[in-house]
């Protein structure tokens, strides 16, 4: 994820920060300063970072579950409205999905009944409505959050652990594709509730995540569909076959001209054998170029970590390829290894809509 900072590994996974959660840190810290000096900042950053700590217990709860299915979670951000799990796909049997949305609130369940049941931490049901009163005692809020934190992420809306729930649900009765489209309109409900709160509210926070679970739940929905119509297509029917390459030894000025002359928005380059090194994204000229090197090598902006799959697999299983890696791209290539082809997310798009799928 843009501005995202790595902290580390942990089981696998690694933790990333984004730049914004900084911003959160000082906002809060700021305003407790002028309310109650530097000891009231202290203790509420303080209570953040043991907010987020719990949060990032929720995530690695889905990424250990998602394991023991086969299925990686490359890393893991903490975001100013919360973390994300990045997994390299969704376990698509209902019980496998189940197991891996409950994971992340049994974690927190965990939590709270360690600080209530066996460090005796005062915490009532009330506490919920005042977290940021710093007279309810810091173990009892972080208790109280932990109760918080199951409720919201329970709601059956996509893209909820409780919307997952309920998808996995109705994906028993109604396949996954139906049962996708109906939890992310809930969803879509759901944010639309929250931006009316958070802007009659005043709430920024809450408008955000309105945004994040608007554009999430219809990132969900699109993405399902296209992989189900995507089972029953070649990937030779949806690739890209006219395109120009460049050369490893290509400078950025190379790079820069073929943009202009072609409609092209990244490259295969290939190595003087044809063997294919990478890609050249659009966004990663467009950063190298802003850095003054227009006269360097192509080599440090290449992105080198690209799927080949063969011309015979099925468009779907280009698809997850390209999920799991993470890459801008999938390389088609045929019997003797030579690259006849790529798929990108767009173009799959730009193929499912004219051919009606």
């Amino acid at each position: 994820m843009t501005w995202s900072f790595p902290l580390g590994r942990l089981f696998g996974s690694e933790l990333r920060v984004h730049a914004t959660f900084f911003l959160l840190l000082l906002w809060i810290g700021a305003v407790a300063w002028l309310a109650g000096g530097p000891a009231a900042a202290a203790e509420n950053v303080a209570f953040i970072l043991v907010l987020f700590a719990c949060v990032v217990a929720h995530e690695y709860g889905h990424a250990l579950m998602a394991r023991r299915y086969g299925i990686a979670t490359p890393d893991i951000t903490l975001l100013p409205i919360g973390g994300l799990a990045r997994l390299e796909r969704m376990p698509e049997r209902p019980g496998q999905e189940i197991a891996v949305a409950l994971a992340g609130p049994a974690v927190n369940v965990a939590i709270w009944a360690v600080l209530v049941l066996v460090l005796g931490v005062d915490t009532d049901v009330a506490r919920l409505a005042a977290i940021e009163d710093a007279g309810a005692g810091f173990w009892g809020r972080v208790a109280a959050v932990n109760l918080f934190l199951v409720a919201f992420n329970m709601i059956p809306a996509f893209p909820m652990d409780g919307g997952r729930v309920f998808r996995a649900l109705l994906a028993m009765r109604l396949g996954r594709v139906r049962a996708t489209r109906i939890a992310a309109t809930a969803g879509q409900v759901l944010a639309f509730l929250f931006g009316f709160l958070g802007l009659t509210g005043g709430s920024p926070i809450l408008v955000l995540i309105a945004i994040f679970v608007f554009i999430a739940a219809q990132a969900e929905a699109s993405d399902v569909a296209m992989r189900d119509a995507a089972r029953n297509v070649g990937v030779r029917a949806a690739m890209i076959t006219r395109f120009e390459t460049l050369p490893e030894s290509a400078s950025l000025a190379d790079a820069a001209d073929a943009l202009i002359r072609t409609t092209q928005h990244e490259f295969p380059v290939l190595a003087e054998d044809g063997r294919l090194v990478g890609f050249l994204t659009r966004h990663a000229l467009f950063g190298a170029l802003a850095e003054g090197r227009r006269t360097g090598p192509i080599a440090p902006a290449i992105a080198r970590d690209v799927p080949v799959v063969a011309i015979s697999v099925r468009l779907d299983e280009a698809l997850e390829a390209m999920h799991r890696a993470a890459a801008p791209a999938v390389a088609v290539a045929a019997p003797g290894g030579r690259v006849v082809g790529y798929v990108t997310a767009e173009n799959v798009g730009e193929f499912m809509i004219l051919s009606g799928r």
